[in-house]
């Protein structure tokens, strides 16, 4: 009984042990699970980190490597290009009268009978000259002495004097130029071969793109700016060729024809213009139209371009919709010179070409790129929209002549009819004569009201109406017959001549 009863106390106690072992070994276990876990959990978390930040660095580099960002200095790049860009004075001869009429108002020397009164008095002064000296910039496109600058610098200088970075100086002479462009080519003749420059494509420049500037801003030699090329493609009305690039590199009086370079060295423009008033606002004429014109700058002395003998205009909202055209695409014919190439293949005033030889014309500027870079005596195929019809004219395009539009003064105020606020009189001969006109046919607007339809229109006193709504206009009773007529829609489209320039007008009510 004794040994059974301990028997079972020691059973009992060894399957007490047990237990005790067993939840013993199970929290162990759990213990153990719960390392294992976390540990592999850290392993995870970290690995995750891990991969982040490798992620982030390799994403950082292929950034890095896809986008030319901005070095941490300019020197080494300012350092090698420098030597190939110059400073350029020039002396210009100013001859002063020694007569002047007094308070050089017209209406005081015809009270004393004219000129002849004053000259009587004062015709014997003698004439002095004026020695008026500029600075600007420029740079060596060639060992033997080859310079690209604007051509407002060195325009009608007696003496242009060029200035290496090492202080040498030469006499320059003028190769060719263009005031088209607003580019000259200059030579000089230097004792050995000339650091220059290479000349990049500004085709490829982006809006963003790091550009730097070397020039003579003010006169202080040798200056480098930088900056970013803040848009392309700008008409700021310089000439009909305008296709500026526009950067925040600073530019000033002095940096006119000095280099706008990239990143890489190559020039990419030719600085030009700047905001009056304006910061951070400057215009490089794109390298590529310097590289276009260059060999007709070296072996002509300046640049031959095709001509159509037509003078056109942009298309408003207005106008299209008085003409019934559907986009404003293309450039209006406003003028068609008589005896020209457009004249003689059939083109009229009022046609709209909106393409040349395939290639299509978005607006006059398009249209003058394009014509300008047609050789002389080639035929283009000029397609055109006429009374909402496509028509087609073989144009032999002949040489751009050099010619500019004559100012005109407005004809003596005198009542005739009114219509949209404008007053009109018919030309007589002796209005003819005031206006250089070579015959007196039409009607001259004499007055425009404050305020009025034709105003707002941009008419002013002076104008010649030659159309209203496509209808010739030759007399005063022309004009009223066709004027009664008009006045009944909305709006009344006019061909207007200001001076040797014709252009259409839309005049609302």
């Amino acid at each position: 009984m004794e040994f059974l009863i301990l028997k079972y106390w020691g059973d009992a106690m060894n399957s007490e042990r047990t237990k005790k072992r067993r939840r013993f070994m199970s929290a162990l276990g759990a213990f153990l699970v719960a390392i294992f876990i976390l540990s592999f959990a850290g392993t995870i978390h970290f690995s995750a980190l891990s991969f982040d930040m490798s992620s982030r660095d390799a994403i950082a580099s292929s950034t890095a490597e896809g986008i030319s960002s901005a070095p941490l200095s300019f020197a080494d790049l300012a350092e090698q290009l420098k030597p190939a860009v110059v400073n350029i004075s020039t002396t210009k001869t100013i001859a002063t009268g020694g007569y002047r009429s007094p308070l050089n108002d017209p209406r005081f020397e015809r009270f004393f009978g004219g000129d002849e009164f004053f000259k009587r008095f004062f015709g014997d002064m003698p004439e002095r000259e004026l020695k008026q000296r500029s600075l600007g910039s420029g740079f060596i496109i060639s060992e033997d002495g080859y310079i690209f600058t604007n051509n407002h610098v060195v325009e009608k200088a007696d003496k242009i004097v060029v200035k290496l970075s090492n202080g040498k100086e030469y006499d320059a002479t003028i190769k060719g130029k263009d005031k088209n462009t607003d580019i000259a080519l200059l030579k000089i003749e230097p004792d050995n071969g000339l650091p220059v420059v290479k000349l990049g494509d500004s085709s490829k420049l982006r809006v963003g793109d790091w550009v730097i500037a070397i020039g003579n801003p003010f006169g202080l030699s040798q200056t480098v700016t930088a900056g970013i090329v803040s848009a392309k493609g700008r008409v700021i009305g310089a000439g009909p060729y305008d296709d500026f690039i526009q950067t925040d590199a600073s530019i000033n009086p002095g940096n006119s024809g000095g280099p706008l370079f990239n990143l890489s060295g190559e020039v990419v423009g030719i600085n030009t213009a700047i905001v009056a008033q304006g910061q951070g606002i400057g215009f490089a004429i794109p390298v590529d139209l310097a590289k276009e014109i260059l060999p007709n700058l070296r072996t002509k002395g300046k640049v031959i371009r095709g001509w159509l003998g037509v003078s056109v205009q942009g298309i408003t909202e207005d106008i299209a919709k008085n003409l019934k055209l559907k986009t404003v695409e293309g450039a209006l014919v406003s003028d068609v010179f008589k005896g020209d190439p457009a004249d003689k293949a059939g083109i009229k005033a009022g046609d709209v070409i909106i393409e040349i030889d395939g290639k299509s014309v978005k607006d006059t500027h398009g249209l003058i790129k394009i014509v300008a870079g047609v050789a002389v005596g080639e035929k283009v195929q000029i397609k055109v929209l006429r009374d909402g019809k496509h028509k087609m004219y073989t144009v032999v395009v002949t040489e751009r002549p050099e010619s500019g539009n004559m100012a005109v003064e407005g004809a003596p105020p005198e009542e005739s009819g009114e219509h949209f606020g404008m007053t009109v009189q018919e030309i007589t001969p002796e209005i003819a004569d005031h206006l250089g006109l070579a015959d007196a046919t039409g009607v001259v607007i004499t007055q425009v009201a404050g305020g009025s339809p034709a105003e707002e229109a941009g008419i002013q006193a002076g104008d010649i109406v030659r159309q209203i709504n496509r209808s010739r206009v030759s007399s005063l009773d022309e004009y009223r017959s066709v004027m009664s007529r008009a006045i009944s829609g909305d709006s009344v489209l006019v061909l207007i001549q200001r001076g040797t320039s014709k252009f259409f007008a839309v005049i609302r009510r």
